[in-house]
């Protein structure tokens, strides 16, 4: 399918705070590559600012967050917010890690797509990320 669309979809990966265990980052930056996206893996410990700069730079579609460290009604809130201020109203923001339903259900009425947690299969974002970019991106 991504051999049919000229533009490839460009991913942002990012651990955002001070989470250090990156291993399911890795795993699913090779799943999105394996799939044909262009990935921009970040890193560990990106700031709201650092993220949202490289989807700026990158012309990013998604902003995926890997979080396990219990931040991320903290952190999907300020990357929202920079991504707002910085016109990013067209860019996917999605991700995962361990977030109770409760919160899952809290951040997706503030504004991020579907989240992940532990038990999803790396096609699932896969699938999820290459609907949303065909239903809502029009530049490619």
């Amino acid at each position: 399918m991504s051999q049919q669309e000229e533009k490839k979809i460009r991913i942002v990966l990012a651990k955002p705070g001070l989470d250090g265990h990156d291993r399911g980052a890795k795993v699913l930056a090779a799943a999105f590559r394996d799939a044909g996206f262009e990935v921009i893996y970040t890193g560990l410990r990106q700031t709201p600012d650092m993220i949202v700069e490289a989807a700026l730079q990158e012309d990013a579609d998604v902003i995926a967050l890997s979080i396990l460290s219990g931040a991320h009604m903290t952190q999907f809130r300020r990357v929202l917010e920079k991504m707002k201020e910085s016109g990013l109203d067209d860019v996917l923001l999605t991700g995962g890690g361990i977030i109770p339903d409760e919160d899952i259900e809290t951040l997706m009425e503030m504004g991020t797509g579907r989240l992940f947690g532990p038990g999803s299969t790396t096609q699932e974002p896969i699938d999820y990320i290459r609907d949303w970019v065909r239903e809502n991106r029009h530049d490619g």
